[in-house]
């Protein structure tokens, strides 16, 4: 029939609309699908918060709580006795150890040195620690060990007079190498001596520099109180140390109440009684010249010396001079003490030149207005 294959063989102009028909029903029918899905999804999320009674955001936040509940579950409780202190810090000392514990207690430990005793190379060092009612006490050859050893002992206490398992770093203890090291620093022995006895910490000067620029010979005076000594080295460092080692020796063979009586006696004279003074023997050495030849000048500082209450004293350099002579050191015990060098051929040269640089500086200090 005509219109039958018409209608199979088609027309251009239909067989166009029939595609487009056909594509724009399959866009229809896609959309309609993927609204289906976007709908049920959305019935889904709407009924996960029905369960609850709850909207969207509270179940976000329900969430967060839930695994930061789980985290804090995790994590180990904040150590709060003393047990758990130690238990979880076994790097620390027992002065890190006592702190902590009072930090979180509101106290803080207050520390008192009670004692210093002992021999001047072996001092032995009391102190007392006090946390709220808690008071220990501990020794050692040093005030950090002792320290360390009182917030030991008071962490003892509080622990039930059980021993708590903290020890002293190694590294603060004194062993063979630190007692070496000690031996070998008399200059801060000497010091720490000064601090335990209350005297006035050790002076030095450079009482003379000798040599060529290679090699250089340095005289160091370390005073302390009433007691002066004078050490030589190749430096000032050395120089310094071996006259603070002098003044250690010096002490070693004291006891403490000879310390204290050589302390108390007046063994010199300042420069204003000098100055003042009217008596016969300062009076003729502001007058007369010191050029004579053949002076006993040792003569005549010792009864300056003995008019004006001050002592002289002459210390033997064991070393030859550069020029190969005998020298020393005049040491005359006034305020501030006052040190001179001489030389010569002889030990009895050497004294007398000592002694005539000793009478030149008196006379210069003593005619000062």
């Amino acid at each position: 029939m005509p219109g039958r294959e018409g209608k199979e063989a088609g027309f251009p102009g239909q067989e166009e609309e029939e595609g487009e028909e056909e594509m724009e029903a399959e866009k229809e029918k896609a959309e309609e699908e993927e609204e289906e899905e976007e709908e049920a999804g959305s019935g889904v999320a709407q009924a996960q918060p029905q369960e609850g009674g709850l909207g969207a955001e509270p179940s976000v936040e329900a969430e967060a709580e839930k695994q930061e509940a789980q985290a804090q579950s995790q994590s180990p409780p904040v150590p709060t006795r003393l047990e758990e202190i130690v238990a979880s810090k076994p790097g620390k000392t027992p002065i890190q150890l006592l702190h902590e514990y009072g930090t979180k207690a509101n106290l803080n430990p207050i520390y008192e040195c009670e004692n210093a005793a002992g021999e001047v190379h072996m001092p032995i060092f009391t102190y007392k620690v006090t946390l709220g009612n808690v008071t220990g006490t501990g020794e050692g050859p040093s005030k950090k060990i002792a320290k360390h050893r009182a917030a030991e002992a008071a962490l003892n206490i509080m622990k039930g007079n059980s021993v708590v398992c903290i020890a002293v770093p190694d590294h603060l203890i004194p062993g063979a190498v630190n007692q070496a090291q000690n031996k070998t620093n008399p200059v801060g022995s000497l010091q720490e001596l000064a601090i335990q006895k209350g005297w006035k910490l050790p002076e030095y000067s450079m009482a003379q520099e000798t040599g060529p620029p290679h090699k250089r010979e340095f005289t160091v005076t370390c005073r302390i109180e009433a007691f002066v000594e004078t050490g030589m080295g190749t430096s000032k460092k050395l120089a310094k140390r071996n006259a603070a080692e002098k003044l250690l020796r010096k002490f070693q063979n004291f006891s403490g109440d000879n310390i204290s009586l050589n302390l108390s006696r007046n063994l010199g004279c300042t420069w204003d009684t000098l100055r003042n003074s009217s008596r016969e023997k300062i009076t003729l050495l502001k007058m007369s010249p010191l050029s004579i030849p053949n002076t006993d000048y040792v003569h005549l500082l010792r009864e300056i010396a003995q008019e004006q209450g001050f002592h002289a004293t002459y210390l033997d350099i064991e070393e030859l001079s550069v020029n190969g002579q005998f020298q020393c050191l005049a040491e005359l015990s006034t305020h501030p003490i006052t040190v001179c060098h001489g030389t010569g051929i002889s030990w009895g040269n050497a004294h007398n030149d000592a002694a005539h640089n000793a009478l030149q500086y008196l006379k210069i200090m003593a005619g000062r207005k």
